[in-house]
């Protein structure tokens, strides 16, 4: 299913495959319709020796997102000899045209199970309904709750179910769009499948990813998984009604974000009391017109 993180049918290079080999496979859509696509792998695996740091912990060297701390370990350094993320990138440049011509902005959500995002939509989509025209792709590995949630509101709702899929690729998200009625002006949100890991590689062709953190998920989750927070444009950490009743510490959880990402904006919200979500709104609202701006150039 993912040559990247290898979950589902892939397989890398040092399976019984064999180095180079191609393999075809299926994902199913709600819309009653298959699609096949290909993963090329050629993969090379190249160690490198671990640097010692506090206590035991090994440090492999730096990861994707460029980041390399005590504690933030890798079990080895993988060389890619071949972009098997291209063809994915030629789908997310196809839907990114779409979205552009449809005058459609659009949104990638991202974050482990339970973070909240359902609910942040929902809230979202409440508020911001008699404003913008709004449809939303949902993406998760089965059922179709969260869509129907989302219909529940008024709003378009397609369903994507990944199987044993651990994030949602452009091809699919180019299925969902032809599903969808996009109003020029609209805003679409794409809520990936819950996980901070794979989903951060694969471009779907939105205009921004917005990462959503809760407070009960624990403070060092950024340099834990730092590839997402160094994809994402904006992270939102949510559920700050608990806050009281828990032990986490926010002004932690924000320097471990930026260090991982100096450029991250970092919104405190509650998606159940509805607190810093006017400044979530405005961030949509400011972000929205620089990509309608001529000056935007298309991308």
């Amino acid at each position: 299913m993912c040559a990247v993180c290898g979950c589902g049918t892939a397989r890398l290079a040092t399976d019984r495959a064999g180095p180079g080999a191609e393999h075809d496979h299926p994902h199913p859509h709600d819309a009653g319709h298959d699609h096949d696509h290909d993963h090329v792998h050629g993969h090379s695996h190249a160690r490198e020796a671990p640097h010692s740091h506090a206590g035991d912990a090994l440090d492999f060297g730096a990861g994707l997102a460029g980041v390399s701390v005590a504690g933030l370990s890798q079990a080895r350094t993988i060389s890619i000899e071949r972009d098997i993320l291209a063809k994915n990138n030629g789908f997310a440049d196809a839907n990114r045209s779409l979205l552009l011509k449809a005058g459609v902005f659009a949104l990638n959500l991202l974050s482990s199970p339970g973070s909240g995002k359902t609910s942040l939509l929902v809230r979202t989509i409440t508020d911001l309904r008699d404003r913008w025209p709004i449809a939303v792709i949902e993406g998760d590995q089965q059922t179709s709750n969260d869509a129907e949630r989302i219909r529940q509101t008024g709003a378009q709702a397609v369903q994507i179910n990944t199987g044993k899929g651990c994030h949602l690729d452009a091809h699919m998200v180019g299925h969902a769009l032809e599903q969808l009625s996009l109003p020029p002006g609209g805003l679409l949100f794409i809520e990936n499948v819950g996980n901070l890991v794979c989903p951060a590689a694969f471009d779907l062709g939105e205009a921004c990813k917005v990462v959503v953190l809760s407070v009960t998920e624990g403070e060092d989750k950024p340099l834990k998984y730092p590839d997402m927070f160094v994809a994402a444009d904006l992270m939102l950490l949510n559920k700050a009604d608990l806050l009281p009743h828990l032990d986490f510490d926010v002004d932690a959880c924000l320097a471990a974000a930026l260090r991982v990402n100096p450029r991250l904006q970092i919104l405190t919200v509650s998606a159940r009391t509805g607190a810093g979500l006017g400044a979530f709104f405005a961030w949509i609202e400011g972000r929205a017109a620089m990509a309608s701006s001529p000056m935007a150039g298309g991308s």
